[in-house]
């Protein structure tokens, strides 16, 4: 009942978002995130995991990787955004020692697979995340350096990551979820719901 719930609620919203871009599965101020790239990561993801034996993982599916893979797509570029503010940013030089670091963790190359698999990572998308890895230790030493402390940082990221969303204004395609600006973070369309109801016999 609660899937049939959760369906329904979707297809309002989807009928009632008639300002959402034809094709858009998100869009960040200017930046628009095509449905074509979060596909092209989940069809990645897909194909990854039919090379590896998955039997012990758990891992997402449906509407959670669809979820999952917008959220990484939008966060990087709210990231990016933060780290211009602080006038940060990644090399390619870092990028490529990150992953060089990385790959001695897993066991070199023919360990990546797995580990990806496991991080709900497309390949295409590593250096993306490396990217909004670095850009985040550094926004985090910054901060850090400011005078806020450790245990008050994760909540000053996320106000920081919030109120740069807010500026640029966050789009999301219900057909994944939608923005939270509270969380700073793309969620379930029917997480409200699902928080209300989740008592109910």
């Amino acid at each position: 009942m609660k899937k049939f719930l959760a369906m329904s609620a979707i297809a309002a919203a989807l009928l009632l978002s008639g300002c959402s871009q034809v094709g858009a599965a998100a869009t960040i101020g200017d930046t628009k995130i095509t449905q074509e790239v979060v596909q092209t990561s989940i069809d990645s993801i897909l194909a990854e995991r039919g090379k590896i034996d998955i039997s012990q993982m758990e891992l997402q599916t449906g509407a959670d990787l669809n979820l999952s893979q917008l959220r990484f797509q939008v966060l990087t570029v709210l990231i990016r955004e933060v780290g211009k503010d602080f006038k940060v940013e990644a090399s390619k030089a870092e990028i490529d020692t990150r992953r060089d670091g990385i790959l001695e963790q897993v066991g070199g190359e023919a360990g990546l697979p797995k580990a990806l698999v496991g991080a709900g990572i497309a390949p295409a998308n590593l250096d993306l995340y490396l990217e909004a890895v670095i850009v985040s230790g550094k926004i985090s030493d910054a901060i850090v350096a400011s005078g806020v402390t450790e245990d008050l940082l994760g909540g000053e990221i996320t106000r920081l990551v919030a109120a740069k969303a807010a500026q640029l204004k966050v789009e999301v395609n219900p057909r994944y979820g939608k923005w939270d600006p509270i969380s700073a973070d793309v969620v379930p369309v029917d997480s409200a719901g699902d928080a209300v109801t989740s008592n109910t016999p």
